[in-house]
């Protein structure tokens, strides 16, 4: 029986709610498909700086680069507001320090959640998009200055760094619709100009097969309330993928039903659902988990190579949500805890017999 070692980060607010969710639906798809998880958990975010003063302790740092996977729960919070260390450090000190570059957000909507998408049936049925959002670099990462009268935040990406990141998204897109659309802004931002160049030539070079077109921020903003079915695989930088995923996570009605994965060139990967702490509403059992369970679907996946198991996992969150169990996001009166039980006993009914599948890393190694 194979053994793997994931490393849980509940971090703040909601987190340890959904973290806890996570688990319960890995550790019965465990049960279920006769693998082996054992977990650990660290503190990372505002409760690793009321415990060390660090947002990334060294420990937790260790422990997630020696793990198999990693699952976060959510960080930050106005506990720590003007504080001399950020919860969120934690979590770009985590991504930089485990070389994680190519951040995998699914967005899709299903016929169980059309209704309550704040727009009109006919515009986000069948939405199916994958957002490939660049994780290391840009002006989250620059050098920052500030002083009594102004302040910056240099904006900076390398050739290779989009190279690898465009290779992610070109692979993805083998495996689903063929197309890519990369969003910049190339008429007024010279690193946008840099990645329009970069990734044309690797479409022609590497991806001929696969189809390329260019869209800029302003106007993928708009696209994706007017026409979000024309989307197959998106691909930008750090700050525009941040600011785009969170407005598409509202196509199929919550930011709660979304999870993401965050993928390196080799070893582990980190999983969390897309959603912030929720501080006015963690410790109530009241948060949607859904997308901290398809983000453990996703750590099967592409963290532990586990395939047939993700799509078991993925298969009882859509079962339950098809029956109406839905959260108060979703206008409904399931619990946190209710509906990961509810996920474990729909994988339950599903899969009395063990089923097994070979682990096939879809890995990050060859990008």
């Amino acid at each position: 029986m194979k053994t793997y070692n994931v490393v849980l980060l509940p971090g703040d607010g909601v987190g340890r709610e959904v973290t806890e969710a996570a688990r319960r639906v890995l550790t019965a798809a465990d049960e279920l498909f006769e693998y082996d998880i054992r977990f650990s958990e660290k503190a990372i975010g505002g409760a690793a700086i009321d415990a060390t003063g660090d947002p990334l302790p060294n420990d937790t740092l260790e422990a997630c680069i020696a793990s198999d996977a990693v699952f976060l729960g959510a960080v930050g919070g106005p506990k720590w507001d003007g504080g001399k260390r950020r919860p969120e450090e934690g979590l770009l000190g985590l991504r930089k320090e485990m070389g994680l570059f190519a951040n995998l957000r699914p967005v899709k909507v299903t016929a169980a959640t059309i209704a309550h998408s704040p727009l009109k049936a006919e515009i986000v049925r069948d939405v199916d998009m994958l957002i490939v959002r660049e994780l290391t670099g840009g002006a989250y990462f620059g050098e920052k200055k500030r002083d009594a009268t102004s302040a910056s935040d240099l904006c900076i990406y390398t050739v290779a760094e989009i190279e690898r990141v465009a290779r992610v998204a070109f692979r993805a897109a083998l495996r689903r619709r063929n197309h890519v659309t990369l969003v910049d802004k190339a008429n007024v931002l010279e690193t946008s100009r840099l990645w329009r160049e970069t990734v044309a030539r690797i479409q022609k070079s590497e991806f001929p097969r696969a189809s390329l077109d260019y869209v800029l921020v302003d106007t993928a903003a708009m696209r994706l309330i007017q026409k979000p079915r024309s989307f197959d695989v998106v691909l930008t930088e750090n700050m525009f993928g941040d600011i785009l995923s969170d407005e598409a996570s509202m196509l199929p009605g919550s930011i709660g039903l979304l999870g993401s994965a965050s993928l390196g060139a080799s070893g582990p990967g980190l999983f969390e659902p897309i959603h912030g702490s929720a501080p006015d509403i963690a410790g109530q059992d009241v948060c949607n988990p859904a997308g901290a369970i398809l983000s453990a679907a996703m750590l099967l996946r592409y963290g532990l190579g586990l395939s047939d198991e993700a799509d078991a996992v993925e298969d009882a969150v859509a079962a339950v949500l098809a029956a109406g169990r839905f959260t108060a996001d979703l206008g409904g009166r399931e619990s946190c805890s209710g509906f990961a039980r509810a996920v474990v006993d729909a994988l339950r009914h599903a899969y009395r017999a063990p089923v097994h599948s070979a682990p096939t890393h879809w890995g990050m190694s060859t990008a």
